[in-house]
């Protein structure tokens, strides 16, 4: 710790600090910025999965590079289609052909009650900036439609254009905000007009860095670097991580500021006592989202990557730049709280009160903590997993209301076929095969190649619901049974085991297995190594079991809590299959943070006073700080919710209400208790004796 304690002892290395932070911060800038690897896959699965097998195979086949688009109109009053409307509609069709990759547009099909006409318009395949322009002209062309029609494009180009929509500006909306949130926190925390500009200033600049080194690191590691999400989440964690660092860094030079008149020597202080705790936390959450690269999605390994680059960043600006910033701009930075040698603060007061209320009883303060931990809990017993695509949008976009327009009219996987890949002497018996599962509404001949072909099936039900994966499980089960349909081999795959079945819809469903499976793998694997963290900061076993058991209690707490809120407020249909691994992830490695500063100061200080006298006199001086850290972690990932996807405002609020359980409750509530009654115990088997 030393080391970090030079960065600022004196002027000139102060000055050399913020010189060399700056010539770095700016050579990112220049970093180059490699090709964007293309993506494993459409849900970023690698090939073992069905979807993405198949799609491998569709790129044999002759139109691979041809997406439909579907046009879906009705009358405003939900009237049948008259005969002028269905005229209107075929010479619209007409004036379509020019944007349809071979020139022809298929005529319009009729729903059997007469309300809907469907036009599938093929589109050429491309980027996702051709996918864009394509829709928006094809959109633009229908305009000329009777004004008392509702005409709505949906389908798979649709969905992505319209997804690529409301992302544009998104990145600035969350910068704004999320700035905006941590400026007035910073305020009501220091009651300075100066002091919140400097940190500030820091985290957002290492922000800024942040966003363009993921540019060149995540595709120089070859995963593909999807932009909004990703980037989304990696912004708020900088941006809280960063704020909570320079919080505990500058409430304890503030305390030595009481202590010694030399600001340098101050400095050197703070960050020797500061730079133990802030490398645990950021350590503990750079291998909790490392644990991310060995998840299924490609999605969650870019995630791993953003964040660990995030973090690091953020531990970097709180130990080296900021401390050179404080002290070359001294004292007075405080105004009008200046501290001077001598003079008493006033931040633990409270949490002083609290701590001796804790201690005189701290039996029923625990129970009662548990077991409002363990009733939020329960409020997740009847949660839902798995939104299907037209639920994925906090605002509905037209790809949404235009497949909802032809579920209620026709089939409701009308929109999304289920793709069935085989040999093409197979083709008729997996139809048939296909055509005898429940659920599946129709099954015909595709296109065919030399060695593959295709059978499309519509299911019944809407993609994503639980009946569409019972259709789709039964499907694979019969359509494989078929002999001799296995089609060959996609590259990296061995053999297949008989026709298989993929698309967009199957692709939702491979999914949420694989976010299961990763459940599985990588919560065991974050609890082991945050335990591991814990061990060897604090030197004992009892302790570290004992904190990473009530972030796991407050994470169960938060899933159930958040769970009523989206059921019985929000309306959300379900949770995103994704959400738990990743709430759980962060909070998980976020949540100990405060764990980690309140209880290695505790350690400090039981050197001289013993446990429960130093875990009191750590409650009082690390409260304040710990709480406003809290608080302002948990409002910077309530701003997730400016984004435009369930998913993200999902993952946002519970995150928030995991973090504020954790500081509110678990630290100031539950660990005080659990070392007041333990003792030396609470060391367990290492002992921290007082002098």
């Amino acid at each position: 710790m030393l080391a970090f304690a030079r960065v600022a002892g004196n002027r000139l290395n102060a000055w050399l600090t913020l010189g060399m932070a700056i010539a770095l911060g700016a050579a990112v800038f220049w970093l180059p910025v490699p090709d964007n690897p293309a993506p494993v896959s459409a849900t970023g699965l690698s090939e073992q999965w069905q979807s993405t097998q198949v799609e491998r195979l569709q790129n044999e086949l002759p139109g691979s590079d041809v997406q439909p688009a579907v046009v879906v109109v009705s009358r405003d009053d939900g009237a049948p289609l008259t005969d002028a409307d269905r005229a209107a509609v075929t010479t619209a069709t007409g004036t379509l052909a020019p944007l349809a990759a071979g020139g022809q547009v298929a005529p319009q099909r009729l729903s059997p009650d007469g309300t809907v006409a469907l036009v599938a318009v093929p589109l050429a395949a491309g980027g996702q900036e051709e996918v864009v322009d394509r829709v928006t002209e094809l959109r633009a062309a229908l305009a000329g439609l009777p004004t008392d029609l509702t005409v709505e494009v949906t389908g798979a180009p649709a969905f992505t254009a319209d997804l690529t929509k409301v992302f544009e500006g998104a990145d600035t909306t969350l910068l704004a905000v999320t700035a905006t949130v941590v400026a007035l926190l910073l305020i009501v925390t220091y009651r300075s007009p100066l002091l919140w500009m400097v940190p500030l200033a820091i985290v957002a600049a290492t922000e800024q860095i942040t966003l363009r080194a993921l540019d060149t690191i995540v595709p120089a590691v070859g995963i593909h670097l999807a932009g909004g999400a990703v980037t989304g989440i990696a912004s708020v964690l900088v941006f809280g991580a960063a704020t909570n660092y320079a919080l505990l860094l500058i409430a304890r030079y503030r305390e030595e500021l009481r202590r010694e008149p030399d600001r340098f020597a101050a400095m050197r202080s703070a960050l020797r006592r500061t730079a133990e705790p802030i490398l645990a936390s950021g350590g503990t959450v750079m291998l909790g989202v490392l644990t991310l690269l060995l998840s299924e999605r490609e999605l969650n390994r870019a995630l791993a990557v953003a964040c660990a680059t995030g973090i690091l960043l953020a531990m970097a600006s709180a130990l080296l730049v900021l401390p050179a910033a404080l002290v070359l701009l001294g004292r007075g930075l405080f105004w009008p709280f200046v501290p001077h040698v001598g003079s008493t603060g006033q931040e633990g007061r409270i949490w002083g009160r609290l701590g001796a209320a804790v201690i005189r009883r701290p039996v029923p303060v625990a129970v009662l903590a548990t077991l409002l931990l363990v009733g939020l809990a329960l409020g997740g017993l009847g949660s839902r997993t798995g939104l299907s695509e037209t639920e994925q949008f906090r605002v509905q976009p037209e790809a949404v209301a235009g497949a909802q327009t032809l579920a209620r009219a026709f089939p409701a996987g009308t929109t999304q076929p289920v793709a069935v890949l085989t040999t093409p002497d197979a083709v008729r018996a997996v139809t048939a095969a296909a055509t005898d599962v429940p659920g599946v509404a129709s099954a015909r001949p595709g296109a065919a190649g030399s060695t593959v072909a295709q059978v499309d099936v519509v299911l019944d039900a809407e993609p994503g619901t639980t009946a569409s994966d019972r259709t789709l499980a039964e499907l694979r089960a019969a359509v494989a049974a078929v002999p001799d349909s296995a089609p060959p081999a996609p590259a990296g795959v061995d053999a297949l085991p008989g026709a298989v079945v993929g698309g967009t819809v199957a692709g939702t469903y491979d999914s949420a297995e694989a976010d299961a499976r990763d459940l599985r793998l990588i919560l065991p694997l974050i609890l082991l190594l945050v335990a591991a963290v814990l061990v060897l900061l604090l030197r004992g076993l009892l302790a570290p079991v004992l904190l990473v058991a009530t972030v796991v209690a407050s994470y169960f707490a938060s899933l159930g809590g958040a769970w009523l809120l989206f059921d019985h407020v929000l309306g959300f249909p379900a949770l995103d299959s994704s959400v738990p691994l990743l709430a759980f992830v962060f909070l998980v490695a976020l949540g100990v943070d405060y764990n980690i500063f309140l209880v290695t100061r505790a350690r400090e200080d039981a050197r001289t006073a013993g446990t429960r006298d130093g875990m009191l006199s750590a409650l009082r001086v690390t409260g304040g700080v710990i709480t406003s850290a809290g608080i302002l972690l948990a409002a910077v990932f309530a701003v997730l919710g400016v984004l435009p996807l369930i998913t993200l405002t999902q993952i946002g609020i519970i995150v928030c209400l995991g973090v504020l359980l954790d500081t509110l409750l678990v630290r100031t509530v539950v660990v005080p208790a659990l070392a007041f009654l333990l003792g030396e115990r609470f060391w367990w088997p290492g002992r921290v004796r007082a002098d």
